[in-house]
């Protein structure tokens, strides 16, 4: 297990530093920095506060996934599935939340409501070639693995 001093910055005093839920968690819980409960209609997404800033470490991106609680329970998810957070980024981290739930669904204040994975990630040179290496499962895709 890593770890690293990632300096984060609270935007709004009420703002609740992440918390990892258990020793070997990997991802760090997201609190709603609101002021009242947030209501979503059936299919509506809404841009959370979290009145936090952070500073990623070069070469790591900070990424956002959905809490599987928030997601069984409520239905609410990250719009985008993934959000990503740059090295460079210094603004406020905003979670999309979005409401898969037939039925209006609420967060509260200070409500876990997503969490945040810090990992490294490799920058690619893309080098355009004529021919690519031949493997087994060639150009299968789509649930072509184990098909026979």
């Amino acid at each position: 297990m890593l770890t690293a001093n990632v300096p984060i910055k609270k935007l709004n005093p009420n703002a609740t530093i992440p918390t990892y839920g258990s020793e070997y968690a990997a991802g760090a819980d997201l609190y709603a920095c609101i002021s009242e409960t947030i209501t979503f209609a059936p299919g509506e997404t809404k841009l959370i506060n979290t009145g936090l800033a952070i500073e990623i470490p070069a070469g790591y991106a900070g990424l956002i996934y959905a809490r599987s609680g928030l997601a069984s329970k409520k239905g609410l998810a990250p719009a985008n599935k993934v959000g990503v957070i740059d090295a460079d980024y210094r603004g406020e981290i905003l979670v999309a939340l979005h409401n898969h739930n037939v039925d209006p669904v609420s967060i509260e204040p200070q409500e876990r409501i997503a969490q945040l994975v810090i990992t490294p990630y490799l920058t690619a040179h893309f080098e355009e070639t004529e021919q690519l290496s031949d493997t087994v499962r060639g150009e299968g895709g789509f649930g072509s693995t184990g098909q026979k």
